[in-house]
This record gives structure tokens, C-alpha cells and sequence, in this order.
């Protein structure tokens, strides 16, 4: 009898081994496959597939259409109210009377708003690659505005929206009047509403780990699938952006609206994962947004702006042209052009006019053209990002009619 329970526990030990064994096999068979799928969707590129690229991010385009449309269907009473609000605006727009002056006002400020609302959004939204808008049009804004108000001893330029060229006010101002604080006054509105922007920039993967998380699906995102992993393998990990990771995982986790507070307020890679993280864990949306809005809008770009202003103040701009005449050889012939294009921005601000130097038009040449393949760049990688997520429906498609076969 002995013998006999004896030889059943061993084909019972047996039996669990061999299953276990099978469990390994079976997931690392699964995790070779992830891996084959995400290899074959990597190499769906533009410069290497076109044809194939551009046709899936016409279908993922549609579907996404389909998608929205839906949604808005569902929300047909809020989307009802929108139409109606701007039916009114419409309305008191093409309508003449004493009211046209505010509503004029609201309508610029409006759209100034929303201009850096939206550059904003495009740095931050995940799409592919981020924008890099405050390289391209933030930074070079408050850089412009911080000489200008130096070389005009004043910052009474008009309010925003500014027109296409800043010009000193008639009898500008008292030299050494200008302070950090006025300039950074004066562009408060587009840095805040910039910084807004990147915030709302962060919500889909939010959103994204959230709905996930109640759902129990698989999203596709391989950032949520990486920090899976991630989690998974917590202990082991010994690379250091592993363990950043982690780092703002477990501050986000454990501190909650400061931790997200802190990750929110200083130049942060990593801060998608702070989304994902937050709606994994399930935290408040108010909890998750409201950090994000004033560490971003508020802290953050306080920050940035007065780097920005700093760099760009009078005595360290033409210390900055004197450094790079001293260096050696190539020096005096990169100074040159800086220095002209400086002294044509001052007579533009003083109105002096004129034509513009070769110098300045080849500085202005460059810039634009560094903005045109970034923007470029960009598209590009939206264009490959949504082929790709077609692409991840096509291979979930398959597994799963293989699975019912």
C-alpha cells in the first residue's frame, strides 16, 4: 500500500514537471513569437516597404475615422452643445455692433491659445516621434522677445498675437529698466498654454492603461506591453534605464500626487511612463491630470522659460559672439554672420528696414530648413506608427483564427 501511494506521488511529481516543463516551452514559444511580430512590424517602414506602408496607414486611418466617429455619435449630446456654442459665436461674429471689439479680442486670443495649445500637444502626444516645438517655435519665441525688450529697453510690444515683426514702441524705455520678471510676464500666457498642452499631450497613455486594466484586454502599445515586462522582471533588472524606469514607477506609485508632481515638473523622458503607470494602478483622472497640469504649465516652463531668458539676455548673447571668435581658425568666420544677423535685428526693431544682409538670409535659410525636416521627420514617423498598428491587427487577427481552428 505504501509502495503504491509512494509510486502515485511520484507520477503525481512527474505529471506537475512535465506540465511545468510544458508552461516554460509554451511561453517561451509565445515570447519568440511576440518578438517575430514585433521585428516584422518594425520593418514596416517607409524607406523599406513603401507601397506596403502607405496602403496600412490608409486602412488604420479609416479605421481610426470610424472609431472617432462612433465615440462622437455616443457623445452627440456634448458634441450638440459645441455646435451650438459656435453657432452663437458665429452668429455674433458676422453680426455688426458695439460688440464686435470684444468679440474681435476674444477671437485673438483665442487663436493664440490655441496655437500653443496645440504646439504643445504635438510635442508630447506620442505620435511616433515628437515634435520638437519648443526647439522650433517656443524657445526661438521667448529668445526674440528677450532681445527685443533688451535692445528696446521695454516690453510694451503689442499684445498677442504678436505681427510678423516685433517693433520697439515710440520712445522705448529707460535703459537698464528691463528684468527677468517683466519678461517672463510677458510671455507667461504662450509658455503656460504650451506646457497645457503637453499635458493633455500625456492622457493617452493614460487612458490607454487604464481602459486595459478594466478591461483585461491586450492594448496595442508596446510601451504598456514593455512595462509589463518591466514589471515582471522588477527584481532582476540591472541596466540603469531599467532601473529609471522603475525609479518613476515606484515614486508615481507610492507618492501619488507628488510623485507625479515631481516627474511633472522637471525635463522628463520618461514621464509616459508615469501615464501608463497611473492608469495601470488605476489612479484618479484629476489626481493624474491636475499634478501633470501644474507641474508641466506651471513649474516646468517657469523653469524653461527663464533658462531660455538667461541665455538670451543681452551681456550673454554678445559674450557668447566673443567666445566664438576666439576659437581658432573657424572663429572670426563664424562670427562674422552672427554678428551681422544680431545688428540687422536691431535695426528691425528700431525700424530701420531695409534689405536683408546675405548673412542673415543664409541663418534664416538653415533654420527654416531644419524646421522642414523635423516636420518632415514627424509625419514620417506618424505615417509608420499607424501602419504598424495595422499591421498588429493583422497578426492578432491571425493568432486568434488560429487558435478557433
Amino acid at each position: 500500500m505504501m509502495a503504491a501511494n509512494g509510486a502515485s506521488c511520484a507520477r503525481q511529481q512527474k505529471r506537475a514537471a512535465r506540465d511545468k516543463h510544458n508552461g516554460k516551452s509554451t511561453d517561451s514559444s509565445v515570447r519568440e513569437r511576440r518578438q517575430e511580430d514585433k521585428e516584422d512590424r518594425l520593418s514596416l517602414v517607409v524607406w523599406r516597404r513603401p507601397v506596403t506602408t502607405l496602403h496600412y496607414f490608409l486602412l488604420e486611418t479609416l479605421i481610426k475615422l470610424k472609431e472617432w466617429t462612433l465615440k462622437l455619435w455616443q457623445r452627440r449630446g456634448a458634441v450638440f452643445l459645441v455646435l451650438l456654442l459656435c453657432s452663437l459665436f458665429s452668429f455674433a461674429y458676422s453680426t455688426e455692433g458695439a460688440h464686435q471689439q470684444y468679440v474681435e479680442y476674444l477671437e485673438k486670443r483665442f487663436l493664440w491659445c490655441a496655437y500653443w495649445v496645440g504646439l504643445g500637444i504635438l510635442s508630447s502626444v506620442g505620435l511616433g516621434t515628437g515634435l520638437h516645438t519648443f526647439l522650433l517655435y517656443l524657445g526661438p519665441h521667448i529668445a526674440s522677445v528677450t532681445l527685443a525688450a533688451y535692445e528696446c529697453s521695454s516690453t510694451d510690444f503689442p499684445e498677442p498675437p504678436y505681427p510678423d515683426q516685433i517693433m520697439c514702441p515710440q520712445g522705448g524705455g529707460l535703459e537698464g529698466s528691463i528684468s527677468l520678471f517683466s519678461i517672463m510676464s510677458k510671455v507667461r500666457l504662450e509658455a503656460c498654454m504650451w506646457g497645457a498642452g503637453t499635458a493633455i499631450g500625456e492622457l493617452p497613455p493614460y487612458f490607454m492603461a487604464r481602459a486595459a486594466r478594466q478591461s483585461g484586454a491586450d492594448p496595442e502599445d508596446e510601451d504598456y506591453e514593455e512595462f509589463e515586462e518591466m514589471l515582471e522582471q522588477a527584481e532582476g533588472a540591472q541596466d540603469f534605464v531599467t532601473r529609471a524606469k522603475l525609479g518613476v514607477q515606484h515614486m508615481v506609485q507610492k507618492v501619488g500626487f507628488f510623485g507625479i508632481l515631481a516627474c511633472a515638473s522637471i525635463p522628463n523622458p520618461l514621464f509616459d511612463l508615469a501615464g501608463i503607470t497611473c492608469g495601470h494602478f488605476m489612479v484618479p483622472f484629476w489626481t493624474f491630470f491636475g499634478a501633470t497640469l501644474i507641474g508641466k504649465a506651471i513649474i516646468k516652463m517657469h523653469i524653461q522659460k527663464l533658462f531660455v531668458i538667461i541665455t538670451f539676455s543681452k551681456h550673454i548673447v554678445e559674450q557668447m559672439v566673443s567666445l566664438i571668435g576666439s576659437v581658432p581658425r573657424v572663429g572670426p568666420s563664424l562670427q562674422k554672420p552672427f554678428s551681422q544677423y544680431l545688428d540687422a535685428q536691431r535695426n528691425k526693431l528700431h525700424h530701420a528696414g531695409g534689405s536683408a544682409s546675405a548673412d542673415e538670409n543664409w541663418l534664416s535659410w538653415v533654420f527654416e530648413k531644419v524646421v522642414l525636416v523635423m516636420v518632415c521627420y514627424f509625419v514620417t514617423s506618424i505615417v509608420n506608427s499607424a501602419a504598424q498598428s495595422y499591421a498588429k491587427r493583422l497578426q492578432q487577427q491571425r493568432h486568434s483564427e488560429g487558435k478557433t481552428k
